[in-house]
């Protein structure tokens, strides 16, 4: 089992690479970004881009992985956004990951003056955009005419210095979403059940994964692949599980999903006064003691 923190891009960068450092020196597997334009309790504060803070993030560490976590045709085009993560992934030297799933209803859904699509507009255009970024990803030239998203003659040389291209982690509990995972994804990721903390006890949490994850594996046995092959990821922190209360409390959170078959978790760096308040010694000592406990 690996860890991984989440950074939200709300630091000036004088600070804010000391925090990737630190993520880094404190041995995390990867470092991940929320690709938003703003997001929630967040909107009236400092809020970054995500692809700019990985870029410096690349030329401030070393090791460490770096991602999205996740982004979504809300404001973005496939080929716009393949021209970035290539430029993304040659400055960390192959170490980009790109969580990418369909968007959602929030703030990035109506910036650009656009009416919120609905759940299966959405889908219908994730459909359409991730089988596209993965050519334009994958091909020097692309020329392809869809119902929401085109290239025309798009170049895309020398392309991704990960090969084929870059991995692709698919946020996806529908079964469209879980069939493109099955089909593109080099990995899965889930944040629990969509409905909230306020809805799931905690010791029903566990269930839900575990169902998302039957899935899943039914989604890869249609496409013809071991359900092995895909990294499977739980994004902590939309649930009302308190893994980071204590290193005791991480051990037990993570020895719970390591069972159910989850490879990598993913914990959000502690951000004072916010949804992400937690104690920050606490934090570092699961960083560099709580999988070593869990053995």
């Amino acid at each position: 089992m690996r860890l991984s923190t989440v950074i939200l891009p709300i630091h000036r960068w004088n600070e804010g690479q000391k925090i990737w450092r630190r993520a880094e020196d404190l041995g995390f597997h990867a470092a991940y970004t929320y690709d938003h334009l703003s997001w929630r309790s967040f909107r009236e504060e400092p809020w970054f881009g995500a692809l700019p803070t990985l870029t410096a993030a690349a030329t401030a560490t070393e090791r460490i992985r770096l991602g999205t976590l996740v982004t979504s045709p809300n404001f973005r085009h496939p080929v716009t956004l393949a021209k970035e993560l290539i430029s993304v992934d040659d400055i960390s030297d192959g170490r980009l990951t790109v969580g990418i799933g369909v968007g959602g209803a929030g703030f990035d859904a109506t910036v650009m003056g656009q009416e919120p699509w609905t759940a299966r507009e959405r889908a219908d255009r994730f459909d359409e955009f991730l089988p596209l970024l993965d050519r334009l990803l994958t091909q020097d030239a692309t020329t392809e005419e869809g119902r929401f998203y085109s290239a025309v003659e798009a170049r895309n040389i020398p392309g991704c210095v990960q090969r084929p291209r870059v991995p692709f982690y698919v946020a996806a509990t529908g079964p469209r979403g879980l069939k493109l995972a099955a089909e593109y994804g080099q990995g899965w990721v889930t944040y629990g059940d969509p409905r909230g903390p306020e809805d799931v006890p905690v010791d029903q949490a566990p269930a839900v994964v575990e169902a998302q994850l039957a899935k899943l594996r039914a989604a890869c046995e249609a496409n013809g692949r071991d359900i092995a092959s895909i990294n499977t990821v739980l994004l902590q922190g939309s649930t009302a599980e308190r893994p980071l209360a204590s290193v005791d409390a991480f051990v037990d959170w993570a020895g719970t999903y390591r069972e159910l078959g989850i490879d990598e978790l993913v914990i959000h760096w502690p951000v004072p006064d916010s949804v992400f308040a937690n104690d920050l010694d606490v934090f570092e000592r699961i960083a560099t003691e709580g999988l070593r406990q869990l053995g």
